[in-house]
């Protein structure tokens, strides 16, 4: 069984583009998101697609199954999907021995910048960089789950700019 230990945090500053070293184009739909699991699709680049079920509520440590599946059917899915597509630009981001992936929202969800590391266990010490902010991990609204159903221009003026306060 795979599980999937995460952790999330607002960015602060735009240094971390200084060392990107990949980046993915990623559309997903959330075919169910409620109750105690979430399923979704996703088609990074145009080239790959998965189907995944995730535990809820969002925790550092959830139940996580994920299956490749055809592109075409992907899109076929998507066109079942609850809410406006997650449309985002991950940017793989090596930092120490950890790879940070940096989402950059698009669409409904523009404006919002997510940091997220996974980590072989709960414990596991994170050295944060520089441009990381304020941890996220337990806030529902800064899931992909939950941006579905409350994208984040629909936020107020003032949680748009908590999230996206940047260092001075």
């Amino acid at each position: 069984m795979s599980f999937e230990i995460e952790r999330k945090f607002l960015v602060r500053s735009d240094d971390w583009r200084a060392h990107v070293s990949s980046q993915t184009t990623i559309r997903q739909a959330y075919l169910a998101a409620n109750g105690k699991s979430s399923i979704r699709v996703r088609i990074q680049g145009n080239a790959t697609a998965t189907l995944t079920i995730k535990s809820r509520p969002a925790e550092l440590r959830r139940l996580e199954l994920e299956y490749p599946i055809p592109v075409l059917q992907a899109e076929a899915l998507m066109q079942l999907r609850e809410g406006p597509l997650i449309e985002k630009v991950r940017h793989v981001v090596p930092h120490g021995p950890l790879t940070w992936e940096v989402d950059v929202f698009s669409g409904e969800n523009e404006g919002l910048i997510i940091a997220e590391v996974e980590l072989k266990d709960v414990n596991q010490h994170v050295d944060l960089p520089s441009w990381v902010g304020r941890e996220v991990t337990a806030l529902r609204q800064y899931y992909n789950s939950s941006l579905v159903n409350r994208p984040f221009r629909s936020w107020s003026l003032q949680d748009q700019s908590i999230a996206t306060e940047k260092l001075a």
